[in-house]
């Protein structure tokens, strides 16, 4: 997806959304797509430091919940990034993701985290998420929604499709 001299010439902005570290640190899984998962995030992780990464307020109380040893782990994975606040402007954009199904009403979580990176000027949001971020069919309506917003889509994509050719 990017080339080197796009990486060299200035860091690109990408916003880590929680699914990406929930496979960062998960245990290792003997499902073949989830293991494939787990290897292209390890990849990313590994190149992080290519990237200006942030990470919002969302992804650390989503990342806090569940098993106690995995919260804490992805925590601790999380530690050290920036964090994006989820402010009013992020709040309206992300009604309006649900007020025109581009994100469905009981997933208002996911809508937040387009808002949230859209509003900060974020170049990328990396996520696993397939269900209601990176689909064909969301990403059409979210793109328009943001644009018509006077902002800039922020590229949604899975680390994979991030990394391209680097793995």
């Amino acid at each position: 997806m990017l080339t080197h001299s796009e990486l060299n010439a200035k860091k690109y902005k990408i916003y880590i959304e929680t699914s990406v570290v929930s496979y960062f640190v998960s245990r290792p899984s003997r499902d073949i797509v989830i293991a494939g998962h787990q290897v292209a995030t390890q990849t990313l992780w590994d190149m992080l430091t290519e990237f200006e990464v942030y990470i919002s307020d969302m992804v650390l109380q989503e990342a806090s919940k569940g098993d106690q040893n995995q919260a804490q782990a992805r925590l601790q994975a999380l530690a050290g990034f920036s964090v994006l606040e989820m402010d009013d402007e992020a709040k309206k954009l992300a009604q309006k993701f649900i007020l025109h199904s581009a994100v469905p009403e009981n997933s208002p979580e996911d809508a937040l985290h387009i808002a949230i990176a859209a509003v900060n000027g974020i170049n990328a949001i990396v996520t696993w998420n397939f269900k209601h971020i990176n689909n064909p069919f969301t990403k059409t309506m979210i793109r328009e929604i943001i644009e018509n917003n006077g902002y800039v889509y922020p590229e949604i994509c899975s680390p994979d499709e991030l990394m391209g050719d680097k793995q």
